[in-house]
């Protein structure tokens, strides 16, 4: 502490004996020199087992990783311009910008603690003392009114000697970083959103279209039956069975209709737009083309995920916060000080004896505060726990991720394989079986499994066909969706 004193009290001399105005403010502009150093944060020790590959998926260090617009791989213009109206439109996007300014300006707000205050300051004052003292005697004297003018520079400096104040800062810094990692977090999952409720409008339009062809259908069917009922081949309880097919097929329409509808509603405030102002064409999930992607290696994902890099710095911001809880247990060392002119008349405030200066050092040490400063220290200490162990689990749930997703593209491809061979199957029995029907040769039974048999599988397919394509976009999420390491120097823009 010796040295720290003996800085002082050079410091107060060298003000004392300086005549220039702005020597405080310049001399406190070296106090930082003074602060002491806080230990730099080391990515923390996991205590995980990284995987070397994925089981589902083949990854090597060339793997190319999902491209920033991963959604282009799908072949979709209506799906592309979606996708860059909702990056800059999209309010949840907004938001988590808006809160990225709040974190630059908390972190604003814990530098200004490292750094002097410097106030300009100038009063004028007039008094009048009362005339009149105890008892009612009235006291006379030759002027009673006087004048005080003052203008000076006032500063204070809280020397961070143990380094609290820049362990505040470095936590704000961190914080900040988090929200930026925070808004690619809300980005990706926005972008996988679109992508997926515009396959599931796709998928809805497909069943809706599968569902009025299956009403066609059944209605020919019904038309030969009834015809076979003038010829004496049929009974009106064949008649009442095939109506029964042609109504539940046409049962079906409805719900389709609100999945597509309410689809489109839900693209629209994806983009940030009114429903009645958004009109979706849509198409067919047929016409949507299957992209490649390769997972990479597992490794990736502690650099490529944001939530998994969000995570990390919530971890040094806590970190940092147990740095400054820790110090806060030392003294708190200050300066403050004033320089200026003071004087009874406004003509002479300037003159050669009316400057004056104050300066003075403090050191205040805690000795009794009821344990606040050890709870603050056990919270952020608590509070560290807490997201390390976010982290860790951040980074499981990312590796999870990938290889959920990695067998649901693997086996859903495999599964539209053979749903589409259980399509034509069907199909090729429903037309046989229609034929004969139309020769007599074969029983309305095997007609009405037949054609019930092709109108599931069809359904099928358009359903499987739509898990498909989300598993699609469920795994370029679980990888990052191609989003870049974020530079968090570069200002924040949509």
């Amino acid at each position: 502490m010796r040295g720290v004193e003996g800085a002082l009290l050079a410091l107060a001399t060298a003000l004392a004996r300086s005549r220039r105005v702005f020597a405080m403010s310049t001399a406190l502009g070296l106090t930082p020199l003074l602060s002491g150093c806080i230990v730099g944060y080391e990515k923390p020790h996991l205590g995980l087992e990284i995987p070397s590959k994925y089981q589902h998926g083949a990854g090597s260090p060339d793997a190319a990783l999902p491209a920033l617009d991963w959604w282009r791989g799908f072949r979709s213009g209506e799906l592309t311009s979606l996708m860059e109206a909702a990056q800059a439109n999209n309010l949840d996007i907004a938001i988590a910008i808006a809160r990225i300014q709040q974190a630059d300006a908390q972190a604003r707000i814990a530098g200004s603690a490292l750094l002097p205050v410097i106030d300009a300051n100038f009063t004028a004052r007039r008094s009048r003392p009362s005339q009149s003292a105890s008892g009612g005697t009235t006291i006379r004297t030759g002027s009673i009114e006087t004048s005080l003018y003052d203008a000076n520079l006032s500063a204070s400096y809280e020397i961070d000697f143990w380094g609290k104040n820049r362990a505040n800062l470095l936590a704000a810094e961190e914080n900040t970083v988090a929200t930026r990692y925070d808004r690619e977090v809300i980005a990706l999952t926005t972008m996988a959103t679109v992508a997926n409720t515009y396959f599931q409008m796709l998928s809805a339009q497909d069943r809706l279209r599968i569902a009025h062809d299956n009403v066609a259908a059944a209605s020919r069917v019904l038309a030969l039956i009834r015809e076979r009922l003038q010829a004496g081949t049929a009974s009106q309880l064949d008649i009442a069975q095939q109506e029964s097919v042609v109504a539940t097929q046409r049962a079906t329409i409805p719900a389709f209709e609100i999945t597509l509808r309410q689809s489109m509603a839900q693209l629209a405030v994806l983009i940030g737009r009114a429903p009645e102002h958004v009109q979706v064409r849509g198409g067919s999930a047929n016409a949507i083309r299957v992209p490649p992607i390769s997972p990479g290696l597992p490794s990736d994902i502690l650099r490529q995920r944001p939530d998994v890099r969000e995570a990390e710095a919530q971890l040094a911001s806590a970190n940092y916060s147990v740095e400054s809880a820790r110090a806060a247990f030392f003294p708190n060392i200050a300066l403050t000080g004033s320089r200026g002119f003071q004087s009874a008349a406004l003509a002479t405030l300037f003159g050669p004896g009316a400057w004056f200066y104050t300066m003075a050092a403090s050191a205040t040490q805690p000795v009794f505060d009821g344990f606040l400063l050890q709870g603050q220290f056990d919270l952020a200490r608590g509070q560290q726990q807490e997201f390390l162990q976010n982290y860790r689990r951040a980074v499981l749930s990312a590796f999870s991720d990938v290889e959920q997703a990695l067998i649901a593209v693997e086996q859903q491809a495999r599964r539209e394989r053979l749903q589409s061979e259980a399509v034509r199957s069907a199909r090729e029995a429903f037309q046989l079986s229609e034929q004969r029907l139309r020769e007599g040769t074969v029983d309305l039974i095997t007609v009405l499994n037949t054609q019930q048999t092709l109108f599931q599988a069809q359904d099928t397919l358009a359903q499987v066909r739509l898990a498909r394509l989300q598993a699609l976009v469920s795994l370029f999420r679980a990888l990052g969706g191609g989003w870049p390491p974020l530079d968090t120097n570069q200002p924040v823009s949509q």
